[in-house]
Order: C-alpha cells, then sequence, then structure tokens
C-alpha cells in the first residue's frame, strides 16, 4: 500500500493530483471513501498475515464524527464493502448502497466469508482522543480470541492513517487513475507503485511561489509529477481524473427525482440546466452555469454515485464546474492539465499546513480549500502569474473562513449542495478580481491558511460535521 508523500520536512508537500483527485463514490470521501479503504487495507491485512480463515466474527466501532453523521454519509455501508473488498476506485455504487439497511431489518450479510450482523457496528459518536475525529476500530476475533484489531483515521479527502503508525495511507492508488477507461474491473489487484518522493521543496505558498519563479505553478507541479510517476502515467492519469469529472457533471444534468436519506430534497440541475439552455445566447452569465454544473456534481454525490474527491466529496463540484465551464468556453487539454496541477499544488499546501478535512476545521477546509484550487487554477488559465495565481487561491479562501459544516440529518444536501454552487461562482469572482491586479497584496495565502487552521481549532465540535448544531438542528428532519 502506496504512503501518502506529504512529508515538508522531507520533500516538500505536493500531494500527487493522482491522489488529491480520487475517483470514489459519494456521499463523502472522509466518512464513506476513508471507511472503506480502511475496511478493505484490514481484510488485506488478515490475508496477509494468514488469519483470514480463521475470522468467526468483524465487529465495528465508529468514533467521534464517524459515529455521529455516519448512517448518513452511508459510513457503515462503506465499511461493510471495504470489508468484502471493494475499492472505491472501482466498485459498482450499486453494491454500497443499502447494506447498513438490510442489517436493521435483521439480515445477516457474509462480510469476507464471516456472518455480519447489525450488533457488530458500534456507534461511539461523543468518544475523542484518536488523534482525529475521524476514528473507527476494527476488529476480527476468532472463537476464543481476538485476532487483529486497528484503529484508522479517516482524515479528510480520503486520506487514511492508521493510528498506531502515523503513516498517511495515499487517498487512492493511481494506477486506477492511469489506467485507461474504463475504470479497472472490481477485482483489480491494487496497482504497485513505485516508491518515488515529489522533487519539490517548498513548505508553504511563499516556497511554491520561490520555484515558479520564472515559469508556471503548474510546470513545478508536473516536475513533481514526472518525479514520482513519470510521463505515460501521469498524462493517463491527469485524462482520466478530467474524464471522471466531466461524467459527473453531465450525469447530474440528465438526472431528475429526489435524493436518497428522507429529507426530500429534489435534485434541480437538470431543469436548473434546461431553462439556462432556452435563454438566448449571451444571457447566461459564466456564474450561472458554474452554479448549476456544481449543483449537477453535488447532487450526483449526494446520491452515492461516481464522483471525483476535489477536494473531498463535500466539496467536489467547486473545481469541475469552474473547468468544465472552461472546457465548454474552448478551454484545450493543455490548459485542464494546467489547472489540475496548479489546483494539486494548492490543494497540497492547504492540506499540509491545515486541514481539508470538515469534522477538523469546518467547511472552510473542505468548500473554503476547492475555491481556492478552482480560483487558482482559473487564473493561471487565463494567463495569471504565478503571484496572481496565489492572490487568487488566497482571495478565495480568506471568503469561506469560520464556515461551519453542519449537515442537515448528517446528509451531505443541506447546505452542500447550494454551498459548492456558490463557491464555484466565488472562485470565478476571486480569480477576475486577482487579474484585475499585478499580484501585489497585504494578506498571504500562507496567511489565510494559517488562520482556517486557528479557526478550525477554535470551534466548536458542534459545527464541524457532528450534526449537532447550526443548521443541523434548527431545521426539522424526521
Amino acid at each position: 500500500m502506496r504512503r501518502c508523500r506529504a512529508d515538508s520536512s522531507v520533500s516538500g508537500v505536493y500531494v500527487s493530483a493522482l491522489d488529491l483527485f480520487s475517483i470514489g463514490i459519494g456521499p463523502s470521501s472522509s466518512h464513506t471513501v476513508g471507511p472503506m479503504r480502511a475496511g478493505r487495507m484490514f481484510v488485506d491485512e488478515l490475508a496477509a498475515r494468514g488469519l483470514a480463515r480463521s475470522v468467526v466474527r468483524l465487529g465495528c466501532t465508529l468514533h467521534g464524527s464517524l459515529g455521529a453523521t455516519g448512517v448518513g454519509h452511508g459510513t457503515p455501508d462503506a465499511v461493510i464493502a471495504g470489508l468484502r473488498g471493494l475499492a472505491p476506485e472501482s466498485c459498482d455504487p450499486d453494491e454500497v448502497r443499502g447494506l447498513w439497511e438490510a442489517l436493521v431489518r435483521g439480515e445477516t450479510l457474509s462480510v469476507a466469508g464471516v456472518p455480519m450482523t447489525r450488533h457488530d457496528i458500534v456507534f461511539e459518536p461523543f468518544a475523542r482522543g484518536y488523534g482525529h475525529p475521524n476514528a473507527l476500530t476494527l476488529i476480527a476475533s476468532d472463537d476464543t480470541a481476538t485476532l487483529l484489531t486497528r484503529t484508522y483515521l479517516s482524515i479528510g479527502g480520503g486520506f487514511v492513517v492508521e493510528a498506531d503508525a502515523g503513516q498517511p495511507v495515499a487517498s487512492s492508488e493511481a494506477g486506477r487513475h492511469a489506467a485507461a477507461l474504463p475504470a479497472a474491473p472490481h477485482d483489480a489487484p491494487p496497482a504497485v507503485l513505485p516508491a518515488r518522493l515529489p522533487r519539490s521543496t517548498y513548505a508553504n505558498a511563499a516556497g511554491l511561489l520561490r520555484e515558479s519563479a520564472g515559469r508556471s505553478i503548474a510546470s513545478v507541479a508536473l516536475d513533481d509529477e514526472l518525479q514520482m510517476f513519470g510521463p505515460d502515467t501521469v498524462d493517463r492519469g491527469l485524462a482520466a481524473i478530467w474524464a471522471a469529472m466531466s461524467a459527473c457533471v453531465e450525469a447530474g444534468l440528465s438526472t431528475r427525482g429526489a435524493l436518497p436519506g428522507g429529507l426530500g430534497v429534489v435534485r434541480r440541475a437538470a431543469d436548473a440546466h434546461s431553462q439556462l439552455a432556452a435563454r438566448s445566447s449571451g444571457s447566461v452569465s459564466a456564474d450561472e452555469w458554474v452554479a448549476v454544473y456544481a449543483m449537477a456534481v453535488n447532487e450526483e454525490n449526494a446520491a452515492g454515485g461516481r464522483v471525483v474527491t476535489a477536494p473531498t466529496n463535500g466539496a467536489a463540484g467547486v473545481v469541475p464546474a469552474v473547468l468544465y465551464h472552461l472546457v465548454q468556453q474552448g478551454a484545450t487539454d493543455a490548459e485542464v492539465r494546467s489547472f489540475l496541477l496548479t489546483a494539486s499544488a494548492i490543494g497540497s499546501i492547504v492540506k499540509a499546513n491545515a486541514s481539508i478535512s470538515g469534522a477538523e476545521a469546518g467547511c472552510q477546509g473542505e468548500v473554503g480549500t476547492a475555491c481556492a484550487m478552482a480560483a487558482g487554477g482559473l487564473c493561471a488559465v487565463w494567463g495569471g502569474t504565478p503571484e496572481q495565481v496565489e492572490n487568487a487561491a488566497e482571495i478565495a479562501m480568506e471568503h469561506h473562513l469560520g464556515l461551519t459544516c453542519d449537515p442537515v440529518g448528517g446528509l451531505v444536501q443541506i447546505p452542500c449542495i447550494e454551498r459548492n454552487a456558490v463557491a464555484a461562482s466565488t472562485a470565478l469572482t476571486a480569480a477576475r478580481i486577482a487579474l484585475l491586479g499585478d499580484g501585489r497584496h497585504v494578506v498571504s495565502f500562507d496567511t489565510v491558511i494559517e488562520t482556517m487552521r486557528q479557526t478550525g481549532n477554535d470551534m466548536s465540535s458542534r459545527y464541524k460535521e457532528t450534526s449537532t448544531g447550526g443548521l443541523a438542528v434548527n431545521v426539522p428532519y424526521c
């Protein structure tokens, strides 16, 4: 299993675009994708240790935020799917949905050859002390003793850390992204990847600007990608990521009906898109287009469909919406690559110096980061200098500071879908403002990131993906 390369003391903070943009399923990167990967890691370790045939019971305890909003986010379904050997990069979303509901009905499921019931999954929403609000413990036993127990931390964006080892596991196996579409077969083994590190030495935005002197931020990121994977894997990987993003937008624009979960939220993107398309040419603003595209993605995410973490599922609509609009306006393949690479460099800095996890930093860490990534990528494609790109990212993040994560019913629907639409429009505004200047500004992106980190630390846990405050308690949900 490949380890995430984000140790700034060794080789810079850059996280590969093939990891940061991880193809998976909805509705949550931290509550669905991460737990599924943890489940698969657990059964893989059982097999590697020769213990799989001795297991007669599998148990899972969901701690903290995973326990508080796990049902609404599909966490029990995801854990069971992972224990069955499924991977979010390649599974059919239909194979994941409804597993928890079956257990609640009193059914017994066969999981890795072991019978599993409702009582094998335990919720501990008030548990703390594991090192991150998103923690889960998996345990395997035989008739007399515990064979293996592991606690994993789902730290946002689908990245998973073993609590005892403290080693982050990459959010994806980039070989899956690099494979030609369609996705690899469901039983495809994990790709074996070279254990190479990025060449970058920057630890923050100031360092990134120094490295990008005389060239673009995208070229700095590309150097890291080539160092890690080589040109063929990078080319195929970026193409696969964009293909998945584009397909997600289009799926959302063509699907109607109510979203699952009991809130009665009706999909709006398809009808809104039809309304915009019916209007005369030139009467529809870019802000309207990107808002609808973002809603389309997040409706797909809320339905548990195929999405790309960007950098999380809850914020998955912002980057694809802005990039999809650019492509509709004639952006070239080279510009798509520049956008994704620039956005990856920005997201990497945020992840290394603060957090992209809603359970840790609130939605400022999710949608705020996504908006910064989209604004920076857009500014770069529109011809901005590295200094203007950094300014665009700073503007976008600054105006998301303090944003809470309070999903109604623990579902990634209210306020998440509209929030992505608003942030996509904000990304356009941030890029425009940055391009009106020369890149010089008072507040640096690094300062805003540090402010976001401090704000997240100060924010009550009620407003960090626990659904115990804000809209989650003031909007009726029965």
